[in-house]
């Protein structure tokens, strides 16, 4: 009993000493993961803490409970325009490209380890996929505003390439173990089923949840308990039959998320609680369930594994996926940087030594030293790497204040609470203002304590709390209405010296520009004629070079594009180039260079302060 009490005291204190040390940590830039793990590794067995861990069935099992919440978490926030926008890409990255990633390290560890080929592609398909968790985690902790395409391609590819890596793995162990001619073709039988099954079983998860939550009658606290249960219970009964479970649970989250249902905010807020919780306890148990000292063997073959994942099997195989989709070099390189190792591989890596695999423990060091070495290089540069690349888009406005609360889905309407911001299209105008909306009732606004009715009402103030009933396909235009006006963009290369709308006849433009455009094209929407010059679907930062000007998107409405920026001289602009990088990477080792000299010039000074005869 005594001994529960204190495994109680232990948990909580190192759930709170993370929250509190990953306060400090994201003022100087570390990234969190990165720090929950230190901390279990600095009570681990080699640390001051002394606390023996080596579970590994433990490990895999809790693994798989908080991989499986942090994917349905992922999936709840993926948008249906961007999974749609890098579904065919992401898909690539998350199947071929993972096979040629692990195929690549795995030559890489043959020569390094002197592991023979089986074993090699071992460790490749260990370390082979993106982490969920780190991509997710670490791209909304950062705050970047990122090109939507890239951004989606990351969080979809993260989000689906579980499958491959486990699939991967699990058969490399077969063959390791059973070494029998028909493993590879019986194995491919078994991918293609739990792959089809995964997806099956998610979309029908996620059908059957949203209609659970609206026909059942439950305490408003029980919607997001039910949504965990149901999202654990799909996991783990794909697994129990075959299908892929890490598959079904993400599709089971995209579905809730993107279907109307009562308990939308609840269930939002709850599973971002618990998908942080869910990270924080992995990254300190796999730290505690590592030995430091057990590393010191393979240390420098896996730190040059890892060096050789991230600078050459990453970005092969990213550029050979994503070479059909026009992506531009440096978003192939923005993705490549961004193929993020975390607790998925350290999780694989049990997988070995739960099977009996002879030399297990090497496939879990390796993983371990290749999560720590792309957390440090690729989790700490994540927002330099953006700017460098040029993927960052200027800073959107803050979001706005809603409420959201929860009325019957046969309603068919919401009811909605906003903040009037000062600087928002709303402030000081007409309450009628908002009644121009199809559809949309005015219940009343809160000023100072009191409610006040729609006709005492001859204005909005700001700081009014106003009260909405309106169907939910006018959220965007009320959000709108209450969003603070975005701050005009200081970096005018970022978007183009002026803006033009989307309707406008590219022609008007092409005239007083003297751009080259057919006679046919010239009454073509400017919208039209940018996307179908682009060849794909547009997302915003998007840019297209006509003759000695780029047509930059700037704002994207249900897949068509809104306005339109335009560049005159991008020539004189600094773009994304080699000489620009090799610029770039001057200036960032200027002051270690500067530092340097000034030490150098310091220490022949000192030694010519001395007599020639105290040199001796």
């Amino acid at each position: 009993m005594e001994l529960g009490n204190q495994l109680i005291l232990l948990g909580a204190f190192l759930l709170l000493l993370s929250i509190f040390v990953g306060l400090v940590s994201s003022r100087i830039g570390a990234p969190l993961l990165l720090v929950f793990l230190g901390l279990g590794m600095f009570f681990g067995e080699d640390g001051p803490g002394g606390i023996f861990f080596d579970n590994y069935f433990a490990a895999y099992v809790i693994g798989s409970i908080a991989l499986a919440i942090i994917l349905f978490d992922g999936g709840l926030r993926t948008h249906l325009e961007s999974f749609k926008l890098a579904a065919w890409p992401a898909l690539l990255l998350a199947t071929i490209g993972v096979v040629i990633t692990a195929g690549l390290t795995g030559v890489a560890a043959h020569w390094l380890l002197g592991l023979d080929w089986t074993e090699s592609f071992l460790v490749g398909a260990v370390v082979g996929s993106t982490d969920a968790a780190a991509v997710f985690f670490l791209l909304h902790l950062h705050g970047l505003d990122i090109k939507q395409r890239v951004r989606s391609v990351l969080e979809v590819e993260s989000g689906l390439n579980d499958p491959m890596a486990v699939f991967l793995t699990v058969g490399c162990v077969e063959l390791l173990l059973t070494g029998t001619a028909d493993a590879p073709a019986r194995l491919a039988v078994d991918f293609a089923i739990g792959i089809a099954g995964g997806a099956a079983i998610g979309l029908a998860a996620g059908l059957v949840l949203v209609t659970l939550i609206n026909r059942l009658e439950l305490a408003a606290g029980l919607y997001p308990v039910l949504a965990m249960a149901f999202a654990l219970f799909t996991f783990a009964g794909a697994q129990s039959i075959g299908a892929s479970g890490f598959l079904a649970v993400y599709l089971a989250g995209l579905v809730v998320g993107n279907r109307r249902h009562r308990a939308a905010q609840l269930i939002d807020r709850f599973h971002d609680g618990l998908a942080w919780l869910a990270q924080m306890v992995m990254f300190v148990m796999l730290g505690l369930l590592v030995t430091p000292s057990d590393l010191l063997p393979t240390l420098i073959p896996a730190v040059l594994i890892a060096l050789f994942m991230v600078v050459v099997a990453r970005p092969v195989a990213v550029v050979l996926c994503l070479l059909p989709f026009r992506f531009s070099w440096n978003e192939h390189a923005f993705i490549a940087w961004v193929g993020l190792r975390g607790a998925v591989a350290i999780f694989l890596g049990t997988i070995p030594v739960l099977a009996g695999v002879e030399n297990a423990s090497i496939y879990f060091e390796v993983a371990f030293v290749v999560v720590l070495i792309s957390l440090v290089a690729q989790g700490w540069t994540l927002a330099r790497a953006a700017r460098l690349l040029d993927v960052e888009l200027p800073s959107s406005p803050k979001p706005v204040e809603r409420i959201d609360v929860d009325l019957p889905a046969s309603a068919g309407r919401d009811l909605m609470i906003y903040t009037v911001a000062p600087d928002s299209p709303i402030a000081l105008r007409g309450a009628r203002r908002l009644l121009q909306l199809e559809g949309t009732s005015l219940v009343g606004v809160v000023r100072d304590g009191r409610l006040l009715r729609p006709r005492d009402l001859d204005r909005l103030e700001p700081g009014d709390s106003v009260l909405l009933i309106a169907p939910p396909e006018q959220a965007a235009a009320l959000d709108q209405l209450f969003a603070a006006r975005p701050r005009p963009v200081t970096d005018l290369s970022l978007f183009g010296e002026f803006t033009f709308d989307g309707e406008l006849p590219v022609g008007g433009i092409a005239e007083f520009y003297d751009l080259p455009v057919s006679e046919a094209e010239r009454a073509t929407p400017l919208a039209e004629f940018v996307q179908a010059r682009l060849g794909r679907i547009p997302s915003v930062g998007d840019r297209l070079r006509i003759a000695d000007v780029e047509l930059i998107v700037q704002g994207v409405r249900k897949g068509r594009i809104t306005r339109i920026g335009i560049e005159l001289e991008p020539g004189g602009r600094p773009r994304p180039s080699l000489a620009r990088l090799r610029d770039r990477l001057r200036r960032a080792f200027a002051w270690p260079q500067r530092r340097l000299g000034w030490l150098r010039r310091s220490r022949a000074d000192m030694a010519d302060a001395v007599e020639p005869g105290q040199r001796e």
